[in-house]
């Protein structure tokens, strides 16, 4: 998700969203302990995209930027 599309969102979008890709990471770490998971760059992907929320919902919280 690109960070305009996010900027666009509500903040409570952000935070749904936030919670939704938190579990993704919590599964997508379950399966690499387990063996199974054969895309392991799929976690620092996921990782950097809550970061990239967070922060855009960060930047709203504080009436910085668009």
């Amino acid at each position: 998700m690109k960070p305009n599309e996010i900027r666009n969102m509500t903040p409570e979008e952000i935070k749904k969203k936030v919670e939704e890709k938190k579990r993704e990471l919590m599964d997508l770490r379950f399966q690499a302990s387990i063996g199974k998971l054969s895309k392991n760059h799929l976690i620092r992907e996921t990782k950097r995209e809550i970061a990239r929320l967070l922060t855009i919902l960060r930047e709203k919280e504080l009436g910085i930027g668009g």
